[in-house]
């Protein structure tokens, strides 16, 4: 599981994470929600130790990343998969070998064995036939679900989505909730999406978290105060 203790950060005079704690149980999705702006993003990259914290840590399988070594944090890292918001996929390189590029840096697997995993990962996605096109040719539905398949390369332990369905039509939103659905049932992943569409995070959460101001709580308990 990953635990996540007493996480704190802040910008200058910006509280970002105030005294954050949850945890991720092997086989769940836990679901971040909250307005653009309220630190979802930080809160991820702090997890992964991309960004330096106030105070607090993060332990995966009781590893801490905050006191890890360089060689402890780089094999951590290699266990996450992670669904940029921007998709981050290389203009230069096409599809085939942007899904292709953390086989080819992290794993001696051979080019025909390569070949195979993209294909099979693009079948998985539902981009099948499109290794040889270029991210700039593709709608951005499309290239989130690149991004999805490029995080599946290294069969990772971990799931990280950073905003799955920003900016996605109602067609291809409901296409990427199915996808991300799909991938928990079928290799059992854990993980974490942060969102601000409540009906995403309905749709996909098995615990599903509220950032506010720098804290977080259960929706429900949010939605309970709310309403009661």
């Amino acid at each position: 599981m990953i635990r996540i203790e007493s996480l704190s950060k802040t910008f200058d005079s910006l509280v970002v994470l105030d005294d954050v704690s949850f945890c991720i149980d092997d086989g769940n999705l836990v679901v971040v929600l909250g307005p653009s702006g309220t630190g979802k993003s930080v809160l991820l990259k702090s997890m992964l130790g991309l960004l330096p914290v106030d105070n607090g840590e993060v332990l995966f399988d009781g590893k801490s990343i905050q006191k890890a070594s360089d060689s402890e944090t780089y094999n951590i890292r290699k266990q996450v998969g992670f669904v940029f918001q921007g998709t981050a996929l290389f203009d230069s390189m096409n599809v085939g070998e942007n899904i292709a590029l953390p086989l080819r840096e992290h794993t001696t697997l051979s080019s025909k064995a390569i070949r195979e995993r993209v294909c099979s990962l693009l079948e998985v996605v539902g981009m099948e036939g499109k290794a040889k096109m270029y991210p700039q040719l593709l709608s951005g539905g499309m290239k989130r679900l690149v991004a999805v398949a490029r995080a599946l390369a290294l069969d990772p332990k971990y799931l990280f989505y950073d905003e799955p369905t920003t900016g996605l039509d109602p067609i291809m939103t409901d296409k990427v909730v199915d996808l991300v659905q799909n991938l928990k049932k079928k290799y059992t992943n854990s993980g974490i999406v942060v969102t601000h569409d409540l009906s995403t995070a309905k749709a996909v959460g098995d615990q599903i978290y509220m950032l506010k101001k720098g804290k977080i709580a259960k929706l429900a308990k949010i939605e309970k105060e709310l309403y009661d």
